[in-house]
């Protein structure tokens, strides 16, 4: 009603008569109680489409409001009288079809006329005493679809009218069965026309054709409920929605299903190409990993273990639903795959040349950004079907690629050879989140000795007690004075194995960096870490400090770009990949399968989770998988995934949360006195210092949620699907780590308050922080190199 309102100024029958949306109040008198007279909207802009901004919303219905008078003698009336409601749905169409989708919908719009229509049949919150079920209005068919189907923008709106009775009630639920060849895209609902009010349905859904998928879709209205407070009419109907997307768990799932379930990471390989294909099955007690969204697929031939995989172009399995929209597609293929090639490329060009040449100098690679670089014969072929999506960012058919100048030399071209800005993005990169304050000295690993050689670092007070501003180690530890990027755990296991393969040379690498008296950080060690090459021999380690002439000058080069490498890898294939999506991705599926669409906490996270899947997938198909981009272009190659897997053992949920992850890294402590609670150790610290303001907002935001409905601990739990969610994350999607005594509980409004801020945590700023940074500071290959091919020479 309060676009009514907003458009007449009063309800009054005088201002209603004069109005032109609407019939004069003598016809208004005259009608039943409640009919509403409708008049839908057809927005145009200046080129004849809707406008499709952020700001669009669905146009609402004009539609008159019953007299209080009215009100009251329908009221007082014993029968119940037959009435009519009218609701407008909003439908977006592709901007873009081809020709069988153009086919399809003048199919549709001539089997509309001939009956075969959209249905819909209104579902209301009381039971009828009869019956005992929810009351149903009847059912309507969608107006006008044959008439608007040559209509040219992006939304249509179109209207259906429900016959019910005075004793009603309020609308809960909606179903809508598609009689049509083809699905369609359901944004809106809004009924009117009953004394609640306007009833708001946000649909944001594929709806099937009956002929797949022969159930009617239901959708329920904006109200959240509790589990506990679900109105009686809407109770079954909550249920059966729940079981319907938790699926059986067998078949092969198709593009069209809305089925969430789980599966193992057993479709990153292909053995049917031969061993180079293999690769081993993530998840389980062997190789621990989170799970994923289970498509179905048969096994390959030669492994029946491993699920055949999908490759481009036909799409990998996420529920209907999850998968982009139009829109939304076009940016990822523009902007987020085109960053991600954009930094990789070159590297990767090296690898695929027949002649196998690199870059010969700094000159090679900065025609990248001004000249291009020209395809060989044959070569842009070869790169067309390594990389899916190149073609998109080619700026000529002679297989020139171009790419736009980097932030990172756009304004000083040598910024990245100084050793400032080695530690400046230490703490304000791509990677602001392995930064740790060193407490211990020398560092020691956490490594089985007996396997990996002793535990100490070779990182003596001898080699950097010279560059500490006249204290001594002990000292600058304890002025806090001393930091430290520590990759050596997380690159030794797999060193011996990466240096076998062709091209391929990595370090396990530590680097210690002093906080100087202007606050800044600079370098002081880096050790580099070779494995022992037979058990009776130690590990080889070189530790290299700031050069003093020029022999010692490149090898701190060399030394440094090892660094970076590393940074490159733990930083792709850990704190992106692994943190803020693979953990991420149960938590989403269990969601949808344990919390119904009512629930306030679905509500709250939907907008967070929404398109993770699809990404996750994508990653699955062309990124993560044998071959794909990620082994490719990073020196760990075909072990790129079982580095991520050992992180996963480390992985602990309680502390991914920010104040949490920055107390662990040593770089806050707790301090009642400080506005988050928390003293930053280094003050220009941006991630930090931006992050907790970030964090609070989210916190605040969460906790007045679940004040709102949760105000003690016997409501959460009460909560059976809450509950429900949370238990099914942990033991089935994290089902490796169900046994970890570090599970935060959930019963207490504030351990909840913290479980929902982390995971929106994760799925917003912590990932943004991660990805938007990637081609400014990455796309210059010598700043952030993810493939090395050569180890520094031995004096």
């Amino acid at each position: 009603m309060a676009a009514s309102k907003d458009m007449l100024g009063s309800s009054s029958p005088l201002l209603l008569e004069r109005s032109s949306f609407l019939p004069n109040s003598r016809d208004l008198l005259l009608r039943r109680p409640n009919e509403l007279c409708f008049s839908p909207l057809v927005l145009p802009t200046r080129k004849g489409r809707l406008n499709a901004g952020r700001n669009f919303k669905a146009p609402v219905a004009a539609i008159s409001e019953t007299p209080p008078l009215i009100k009251r003698m329908w009221a007082s009336e014993e029968k119940p009288v037959k009435f009519t409601v009218r609701a407008a749905l909003t439908v977006r169409k592709k901007s873009k079809e081809d020709i069988k989708e153009t086919i399809a919908n003048h199919l549709d719009a001539l089997s509309d006329k001939i009956g075969r229509n959209v249905v819909l049949e209104l579902i209301s919150t009381q039971i009828d005493p009869k019956t005992k079920k929810a009351k149903k209005s009847s059912e309507a068919v969608l107006k006008d679809w044959s008439k608007k189907a040559n209509v040219r923008t992006e939304r249509v709106i179109y209207t259906a009218e429900f016959v019910v009775d005075s004793s009603f009630g309020d609308p809960g639920a909606i179903t809508v069965r598609n009689r049509h060849q083809r699905e369609f895209y359901l944004e809106t609902i809004v009924v009117e026309g009953f004394a609640c009010g306007p009833v708001h349905f946000d649909c944001n859904s594929w709806v099937q054709s009956s002929r797949d998928h022969p159930e009617n879709r239901i959708f329920f209205s904006n109200k959240p409920y509790l589990p506990s407070q679900t109105p009686a009419g809407l109770k079954d109907l909550r249920e059966n929605e729940l079981k319907v997307l938790r699926g059986d768990g067998k078949g092969v799932r198709k593009s069209s299903d809305r089925i969430y379930d789980y599966a193992k990471y057993n479709d990153l390989g292909n053995p049917d190409k031969g061993i180079e294909g293999v690769r081993p099955t993530l998840g389980g007690d062997e190789i621990p990993y989170p799970r994923r969204c289970r498509t179905g697929r048969p096994p390959t031939d030669s492994d029946m273990g491993a699920e055949s995989r999908v490759e481009k172009p036909y799409p990998m399995y996420v529920p209907r639903d999850e998968a982009f929209e139009e829109s939304k597609q076009d940016t990822f293929s523009a902007g987020r795959l085109k960053a991600v090639l954009h930094s990789l490329i070159p590297s990767l060009i090296a690898s695929i040349d027949a002649d196998n040449q690199d870059f010969k100098g700094f000159h090679d690679i900065d025609k990248l950004y001004k000249e291009g670089l020209l395809l060989k014969e044959g070569l842009q072929d070869h790169l067309l079907k390594k990389l899916p999506f190149v073609s998109k960012i080619q700026e000529s058919s002679q297989g020139l690629l171009r790419y736009d100048t980097p932030n990172i030399i756009s304004k000083d071209k040598y910024a990245w050879l100084r050793d400032d800005e080695f530690a400046r993005q230490a703490i304000a990169g791509i990677n602001p989140v392995n930064i740790e304050r060193l407490q211990v000295f020398p560092p020691v690993s956490k490594l089985d000795p007996e396997i990996y050689g002793p535990q100490e670092s070779s990182i003596k007070e001898e080699h950097i007690v010279g560059q500490l501003n006249g204290m001594t180690v002990q000292q600058a530890i304890e002025a806090e004075k001393l930091y430290m990027l520590d990759f050596h755990d997380a690159y030794l296991p797999f060193i011996e194995r990466i240096n076998a393969l062709d091209g391929r040379k990595a370090y396990a690498t530590r680097t210690i960096f002093f906080l100087s008296q202007t606050g800044t950080l600079k370098p002081v060690a880096i050790e580099l870490s070779l494995p022992s090459t037979t058990p009776s021999r130690p590990p080889k380690r070189r530790v290299l400090t700031p050069p003093t002439d020029a022999t010692t000058h490149w090898k701190w080069q060399m030394a440094k770009a090892h660094v970076c490498s590393n940074d490159a890898g733990v930083h792709q294939l850990v704190n992106h990949w692994l943190r803020t999506h693979a953990c991420m991705e149960p938590f989403i599926l269990a969601a949808h399968r344990r919390l119904s669409a009512m629930h306030p906490v679905f509500k709250l996270l939907h907008p967070h989770m929404r398109y993770t899947l699809e990404i996750n997938a994508l990653a699955r198909q062309s990124l993560i998988n044998a071959g794909g981009v990620i082994e490719s272009c990073f020196t760990p190659g075909q072990y790129c995934m079982e580095i991520s897997a050992a992180a996963y053992r480390g992985w602990r949920f309680d502390q991914e949360g920010l104040p949490a992850d920055l107390v662990r890294r040593g770089m806050a402590v707790p301090d009642p006195t400080q506005p988050h609670g928390l003293r930053l150790l280094i003050d220009d610290y941006p991630y930090a210092s931006d992050g907790l303001l970030i964090w609070s907002a989210i916190e605040k935001w969460v906790r007045t949620n679940v004040d709102r409905y949760y105000p003690d601990a016997a409501r959460i739990k009460s909560d059976a699907e809450l509950q429900a969610w949370y238990a099914e994350s942990i033991r089935v999607g994290h089902a490796d780590k169900k046994d970890e005594p570090w599970w935060p509980a959930l019963d207490r409004p504030e351990h909840l308050t913290s479980v929902l801020t982390t995971l929106i945590w994760l799925a917003s700023a912590q990932h943004a922080a991660l990805n938007f940074g990637q081609y400014p500071l990455g796309g210059y290959i010598p700043n952030r190199p993810p493939l090395m091919r050569r180890l520094i020479p031995d004096e």
